[in-house]
Formats: C-alpha cells, structure tokens, sequence
C-alpha cells in the first residue's frame, strides 16, 4: 500500500503570470501619460504660442490706434495754427492753402500705411516727417510775415517820405506861384520899361540923325586928262557923283559918322558891288537893306560937305535914278537923276 505526502507549500507556477500583467498595465499607463503629457505640452504650447500672437496683435492694433490719433491730433493742430497765421496778406494766405493741401496729403500718406501692420515702421518715419513739415511750414511763414513786416515799415516810412515830399512840392508850387506871379509883373514891368526905353532910343536916336541938305548929283564922264565932266546922257556917263550938306545937330555927340547911300537904278534895283565897298545896314525899324557906297567922316556938331562917288564900270542905262541917303537907319535926305 502506498503512501500519499501531502505538500504543505502552494503551487507557484500561476504568480509569474500575474506579473506580467502588472509590468504590461505599468506600461501602458507609462504611455499614457507620455502621450498625456505630450499632448498637454502641445495643447500648451499651442496655448501660449497664440496667446503670444494674440498679444502681439494686440500691440500692433493698439499701436496703429494710437499713430492714428497722433496723425489726427498733429494734422489737425497744424491746421489750428495755419489758420491762426493767415492776415490780410494775399501772398501770406495763399501760401498757407498750399501749406494745408500738403499736410493733407502727407496725413493721408500716413493713413494709409496704417491699413496694413507691416507698415508701422514708415508709418512712425512718415509721422515724424509731418511734424518736421509743420515745423518748416511755421518757420516759413514767420519768415514771410517777417519780411512783410519790414515791407510794411519800408512802405511806410516811403509813404511819409512821399507826403514829406509832396507838401514840400506843393509849398514850393506855391512859392513858385508866388514868384511866378511877381516875375510876371516884373517882366511886364520890365517889357514896358524896355518898351518906353526902346520908344525914347528910338527918339533920341531919330533926334540925333544927321541931316543931309542941298543935295546934288550928277552924272559924270571921264575925259583923257582924267578930269571928270557932267553929262546928261547915259552912254557918257562914267561915274554918279553925290554931293550934300550935313546939318549940324546939337543931341548929336560929337564922333565917328556914317551915311549910307542908295542908287537905285531905273527898274527900282539898288546898285550893288560887294568888290566896291556896298553892302548892307539895317534901318531904323529893324529892315536889312542893301547900300551902294558908305561915306564916313568925323562929326563935330558943325555943317559939313561930302561927295561920294559911283563908278561901277558898267554901263548906265537911261531913266530916273533915285539916291537915298540913310543915317543911324534913318532917311537922312533922298533926290532922283534924270538920265537921257
């Protein structure tokens, strides 16, 4: 009969069973987690990745806001302190419109960098620049109100010169008028003393003339001996002779005489030979007439006789001569010749 031994130890066989599971659920759980973990890194990083783009977006709009209100705010205090510049000066306020359509554009520059985030950067250079073209706007026109500002003294102190000017003129047309007025008064005086003074020469003069009297003439021939006879017919004659008293006259002072002698032929013609000492003298009333001889002596306030004589060297045609005698332009004494 055999014995059966009971063993008191359990069977080990099933415990590396239950580790392996254990091991696997540790595995799976490991990965779990990983992936967990790997996916809670994601969603993080995906988290803080946009949160950061939000932010930046943020920024960005914020920024282009507020560019957008300095644009308005310097573009509309430019306009406020044009529009405080302008005057009464033509030049001046045109120059401000000017000014103010190039603000505008330059403002509308800036805007429209502003649309798009990527512009920023010019949008701020461009921002400066508007603020820098104020600044010469201003400069500008302060100079411009400057140089008016003397114009205006310039203009000014011509127009106070002109004034200054035209009183003095007016004065002085004044004065000129006076003078004028008492120069005219003087000139009539003076025409009229010169006239009384011109009418008394006159009568001095006309008083002084010297007579002549007696008067003789006659028609002379030229014989062989050289001694001249008086003929009557023209084809003999040679020479005129003149012969005549000069009267004494007491207004007269005593000097240097002349006594102008005109023959004037038949047809009314003054004979006349430059070669032969005629020429001209003027008359009494201001008349240039032509002579045929001169005769000069010297006056003592006592009669005297004088002879002249013509021989021209031409024949003499016959007719009625007439001789005029003229002293200080005055007729002094006139007669004819008959000459057959």
């Amino acid at each position: 009969m055999s014995t059966t031994q009971n063993n008191p130890t359990p069977n080990p066989a099933p415990q590396p069973r239950k580790t392996e599971k254990k091991q696997k659920f540790s595995t799976i759980a490991i990965v779990a987690i990983v992936a967990l973990l790997a996916l809670n890194a994601g969603l993080w990083y995906g988290f803080m990745k946009r949160g950061k783009d939000n932010a930046e977006l943020t920024a960005q709009v914020d920024e282009t806001s507020q560019l957008k209100a300095q644009v308005e705010q310097q573009y509309y205090e430019a306009l406020s302190e044009l529009e405080e510049m302008r005057s009464d000066n033509e030049e001046m306020n045109a120059l401000i419109e000017e000014q103010k359509l190039a603000l505008k554009e330059q403002k509308e520059k800036i805007e429209g960098l502003l649309r798009d985030s990527r512009n920023l950067s010019k949008a701020r250079t461009e921002l400066g620049n508007l603020k820098t073209q104020m600044e010469g706007y201003v400069a500008e026109l302060n100079q411009l109100r400057e140089q008016n500002a003397q114009l205006s003294a310039a203009n000014n102190q011509l127009t106070y010169e002109r004034d200054s000017l035209g009183q003095g003129l007016d004065e002085a047309r004044f004065n000129n008028s006076q003078l004028a007025g008492e120069r005219a008064v003087l000139v009539a005086e003076k025409e009229e003393l010169s006239t009384t003074a011109q009418q008394l020469k006159r009568k001095v003069t006309a008083a002084s003339v010297i007579k002549a009297s007696n008067l003789e003439v006659s028609g002379q021939k030229e014989r062989r001996s050289g001694r001249f006879v008086n003929r009557s017919n023209a084809d003999n004659v040679d020479q005129i002779q003149v012969c005549f008293n000069t009267q004494a006259n007491e207004v007269t002072e005593p000097g240097e005489e002349q006594f102008f002698i005109r023959i004037l032929n038949p047809q009314g013609e003054t004979m006349n030979v430059e070669a032969l000492g005629s020429g001209f003298f003027t008359t009494a009333a201001g008349e240039t007439m032509p002579y045929t001889t001169m005769e000069s002596f010297a006056y003592d306030q006592t009669a005297n006789s004088l002879c002249s004589f013509w021989t021209p060297g031409i024949p003499f045609s016959p007719g009625e001569y007439k001789i005029e005698i003229y002293n200080k332009g005055y007729l002094a004494g006139q007669t004819t010749l008959e000459l057959k």
